[in-house]
């Protein structure tokens, strides 16, 4: 019934009397996802009604109503079939200001029009197949692009950057020809990190860092969205860049990653939007070349080294192995760097470990990105070592057993899913130097079985990849429990089916194999 009404008065009405039921329409389904199939051919014929409206002369009011319903219109696949043509979405292009090469964004009163075009075209691109093929036809990117470039230094239309961004993040993930095109010919790399920096207002103090203001406000709700779409697009454009890219991008990419640290360093307008922003720059960030991620730490000031060496003068001398990692003033420090994003990186895994689901989608991104971080670069290694597997002073709980860090990690290494049991241990062996006799002694034999049967490193040894001899230190109750650590001795099955230690088992199967042999 209110199809049938509000396609009489769209086909035979004035604009005041269509806006005002296309407005009633609206009000009365803004929260319809799912429609009724009887109705369908009436809001097919709806939808080209309104289009017919749209290309005539009509109040701006007019045309919010209009794109208002027909973007409730667009959440239904098959009302999109018939209605989804070169010509009606040229005219969504019009209407959203992506036709026009050198019309500047002046009037505010157009703002809603572009901003309702822009939410149309989200929908109908992401419902219809013939929408993406003429998105490729009409060169949707580049005009999006063009678009960003209008208004990315702008601070009144974040509505119209987000949804831009958020249509420009839908095309890269639906033709993987578009991340091409935006990386390379359009220079999307350049152009949505710059749309970041505007979202956060960074203030450069040198070539790769900013300045963080600790007393400032929260992200406003508007950039935080904003700032959120444009890190899901950098994602899909740069998806391929850790395995091959070119030395001319690197500065690039260390610019990228300087501006992800500025975002795990501040805040959302909520938890969970903060939570959201964060989880979408470590997703970015395993994008990142390994070699560039050493912007995340960077030297202490002049300034910041005189505080760190008063605070380490304060510790009592007994705590000389806590000395190297000092919090002051908000700042993580450790050897002289400051690892404030690495620590923040280190608390959002836990955070995620303790959400206790959605391990391979939440925590293995992380987790990834700490291993590589930490094979890499040997300072962020020994700051995660030190937070993660400090020296250990409580030998008699197994290593699964507490609500420490290295506890949780040491319990994923049994976890049922493949995926999430070989990242936990392969971030626990990094840690560790690839070495053996140190993953057993901070996680167990049982606990590192798999990873080192994986690895062929169950008789001992370390792995491929080379580190640092810097000495690692035991604490007097390690040293005294060492010889008594039975738990580290590899064990086997014997015929019986009782557990003993491996060699012994060995032996007893050859003897069985042998007699068996002289039967025959």
């Amino acid at each position: 019934m209110d199809e049938e009404r509000a396609l009489y008065i769209v086909r035979a009405g004035e604009a005041g009397a269509i806006e005002r039921v296309l407005r009633d329409y609206s009000d009365k389904h803004r929260a319809t996802f799912k429609f009724e199939s009887t109705d369908e051919d009436k809001r097919k014929k709806l939808c080209e009604g309104i289009f017919k409206v749209l290309v005539k002369d009509i109040p701006t009011t007019c045309q919010v109503s209009c794109l208002e319903v027909l973007r409730i219109l667009s959440r239904d696949k098959k009302v999109l079939v018939p209605v989804t043509t070169k010509e009606n979405m040229q005219i969504l292009l019009r209407l959203a200001k992506l036709n026009e090469s050198d019309d500047s964004l002046e009037k505010v009163s157009e703002f809603p029009v572009i901003v309702e075009s822009l939410k149309c075209l989200c929908n109908i691109v992401f419902n219809s197949q013939m929408a993406q093929q003429l998105s490729l036809e009409l060169n949707l990117a580049a005009k999006l692009c063009n678009l960003l470039r209008k208004c990315k230094d702008r601070k009144f239309i974040s509505d119209i950057k987000c949804f831009d961004l958020r249509l420009l993040f839908l095309l890269s993930l639906l033709h993987t020809d578009i991340r091409s095109q935006l990386r390379y010919e359009l220079q999307g790399l350049a152009l949505l990190t710059q749309i970041l920096e505007s979202a956060f207002s960074i203030k450069w103090t040198d070539e790769y860092e900013s300045a963080i203001d600790r007393n400032g406000p929260p992200l406003s709700p508007q950039e935080t969205d904003c700032a959120i779409e444009a890190l899901k697009a950098l994602f899909n454009v740069t998806v391929d860049s850790w395995k091959a890219h070119k030395e001319s991008d690197s500065h690039q990419f260390r610019v990228m990653a300087a501006v992800l640290r500025h975002c795990l360093l501040i805040v959302g307008p909520t938890e969970d939007k903060t939570e959201e922003l964060h989880s979408n720059a470590v997703n970015l960030l395993s994008n990142v070349p390994v070699s560039c991620l050493d912007v995340l730490i960077c030297p202490l000031t002049h300034e910041e080294t005189a505080q760190e060496a008063t605070t380490l003068d304060e510790l009592p001398n007994d705590k000389t192995a806590e000395k190297e990692t000092v919090l002051k003033n908000n700042t993580m420090v450790y050897n002289g760097m400051n690892m404030e994003a690495i620590h923040v990186l280190l608390s959002f895994m836990e955070k995620r470990i303790d959400k206790g689901s959605s391990y391979r989608e939440g925590l293995t991104p992380v987790l990834s990105l700490l291993t590589e971080c930490s094979r890499a670069h040997r300072n962020i290694r020994k700051f995660l070592k030190d937070q993660v597997l400090p020296p250990l002073r409580d030998v008699t709980n197994r290593p699964e057993v507490g609500s420490t860090v290295r506890n949780k990690l040491v319990r994923l290494m049994t976890h049922v899913d493949l995926g999430v049991k070989q990242i936990a241990a392969e971030f626990l062996f990094v840690l560790c130097k690839e070495r053996v006799d140190s993953l057993l002694k901070y996680t167990g034999y049982g606990n590192a079985a798999g990873l080192l049967a994986a690895r062929g490193l169950l008789a001992g040894g370390r792995g491929d990849n080379w580190y640092s001899e810097d000495e690692d230190t035991d604490t007097e109750e390690y040293k005294n429990a060492k010889p008594k650590e039975e738990l580290l001795k590899p064990m086997g099955l014997k015929p019986d089916g009782t557990i003993t230690p491996l060699e012994e088992a060995l032996n007893q199967y050859s003897v069985i194999e042998e007699t068996s042999s002289d039967t025959d």
